[in-house]
């Protein structure tokens, strides 16, 4: 494992090092230490590389990533995993606001808690959060899967599109044209996946479905008024 210090190399010196790797690169793993908050670290990742953060990050770790499997070893600041394409980011604390924000694929857990607009454009990605989301969340969520451990807060999957939303415990409230769905068996499968690619230990009949209503697709002329 290379080990990168932060504060000697700084940001865009460490982040051109993670850049150059590519599926040919002989060094897999990489380790960064000092992070101490600091913004924008291992964003636009193209290789399938191991990086390990050794601490808390600022806004939008992991950002744009492909193929790399990063591991923050604290919390994270708002927008990670923001447009992420594929990979794996796991996040050991908290996450602040919009984790996940317009991520096209890959897989992003949250061990600790989200923040508000968790997930919010979703267009693909899958995220696993092992306790509680803040309101907002999965708003105009397009596609993928959120799962939430814990509790939801207010207006979840507000103007959702097509979305899968999974919540173990209680919703405050749910968004405009968001509502409970029936959970199907391939729903159900779908959610086991999702559970062990997160390592989860809650069942996946524990969870409760909600998705689209389908009722904004369409412009009414009623509502105009």
């Amino acid at each position: 494992m290379e080990k990168l210090d932060l504060q000697a190399l700084g940001l865009r010196a460490l982040n051109e090092k993670l850049q150059k790797q590519t599926d040919e690169t002989n060094q897999k793993d990489w380790e960064i230490i000092n992070p101490r908050g600091s913004h924008a670290i291992a964003v636009g990742v193209d290789a399938p590389i191991n990086v390990t953060v050794r601490g808390s990050t600022g806004y939008y770790c992991g950002g744009m990533n492909k193929q790399a499997h990063i591991h923050v070893d604290g919390s994270a600041g708002p927008g990670v995993a923001e447009n992420m394409m594929s990979g794996i980011i796991t996040i050991e604390g908290d996450a602040s606001q919009y984790a996940g924000a317009t991520g096209h694929g890959g897989t992003l857990v949250i061990r600790g808690n989200a923040a508000s607009r968790c997930g919010i454009s979703m267009k693909g990605i899958d995220i696993v959060v092992h306790g509680n989301i803040g309101h907002m969340s999965a708003f105009m969520a397009q596609s993928g899967n959120l799962v939430v451990c814990g509790d939801a807060g207010d207006a979840l999957g507000d103007s959702i599109y097509e979305a899968r939303l999974f919540v173990r415990g209680s919703v405050k409230s749910l968004g405009a044209d968001c509502i409970e769905k029936e959970m199907r068996p391939k729903h159900l499968e779908i959610l086991r996946g999702l559970l062990e690619k997160g390592e989860c230990d809650a069942k996946p009949e524990e969870f409760k479905r909600y998705g689209s209503a389908r009722q904004l697709y369409n412009f009414k002329i009623d509502n105009a008024y």
